[in-house]
């Protein structure tokens, strides 16, 4: 990853975060702070060295500044390791795709005192990692990605499981970034509403150009990573191709429309191209 984009990510919440060290994100509490909350008469006691001049001035009545306290921001990770990630037909795997978001967004969550958390899921070995500060968060989060699934570990995919226990772990408002292709069981919905009701989501989907269209190279054997089931595929016709696309686009534009009414933030990124850049343009627009 180029170090001078990996410094310009950043990563914004819409919602004030809750916590009681002080760091960079916006809390809903006042306190120390760089953001005006109010201007309000002076009280007996009060620290005179908040004292808004301007206003007092103005008034002729003492007044001190209440700022907004900032908090450090609790980060978590939920990451799909199913067998379904393994596929890629173009520069990399989706799970390269998916280990390289991880890594960015783990650089960016345990910055300055912010903390990272992990949950996996996919297979029949999933991980929780406790929310942690700095390398400590880092090194949790690299051991969680070098796990590669296996024919002796694979189960079925569980998103809505994932998003139970993190909704179930994160106590207090924090970041919750999806990194997964959003295939196999579609139980995730009703639980990625409980989790965007208290957190701010961000879902990133991983895909591959072929997933959304067939190539024709004769007769294939189809075989479903995530239940081992197989179909033979005469990918010279023309209307099967069509069919296949279409189904494909709709099947994509459905989970679309699932994220969006949850209201979580989408994000599409392939295995062919430059998804860091994406990612990069995805987070900077939502700063502006």
């Amino acid at each position: 990853m180029p170090e001078a984009l990996l410094r310009a990510l950043d990563l914004s919440i819409g919602r004030r975060v809750e916590g009681l060290l002080a760091g960079d994100y916006r809390s809903s509490l006042h306190g120390e702070g760089s953001e005006l909350a109010l201007v309000r008469p002076y009280e007996p006691g009060d620290d005179v060295r908040r004292m808004d001049w301007n206003v007092t001035a103005r008034t002729s009545v003492p007044h001190v500044r209440v700022t907004l306290a900032e908090r450090v921001l609790v980060s978590w990770l939920v990451l799909d390791t199913s067998i379904s990630m393994q596929f890629g037909t173009a520069e990399r795997r989706k799970a390269d795709v998916a280990e390289g978001v991880a890594i960015a967004v783990g650089h960016l969550a345990t910055r300055r005192g912010n903390r990272l958390g992990v949950v996996t899921f996919g297979d029949s070995s999933p991980r929780t990692l406790p929310p942690r500060q700095g390398r400590v968060g880092l090194i949790g989060l690299l051991s969680a990605l070098r796990q590669e699934p296996d024919d002796a570990r694979l189960g079925s995919t569980s998103l809505g499981e994932a998003l139970a226990r993190a909704n179930a772990l994160a106590r207090q408002r924090s970041l919750v970034v999806v990194v997964s292709d959003f295939r196999g069981r579609r139980d995730w919905r009703r639980k990625l509403l409980e989790l965007a009701s208290r957190h701010d989501v961000v879902a990133v989907e991983i895909r591959d150009p072929r997933e959304q269209e067939l190539t024709d190279v004769g007769v294939l054997w189809l075989v479903d990573p995530e239940t081992g089931k197989q179909l033979r595929v005469n990918t010279r016709s023309r209307p099967l191709r069509e069919r296949f696309a279409a189904a494909a686009t709709s099947e994509r534009t459905a989970v679309s429309r699932a994220l969006a009414s949850v209201g979580a933030r989408h994000v599409v990124l392939t295995t062919e191209g430059d998804w860091l850049r994406d990612l990069a343009v995805f987070l900077r627009r939502r700063r502006r």
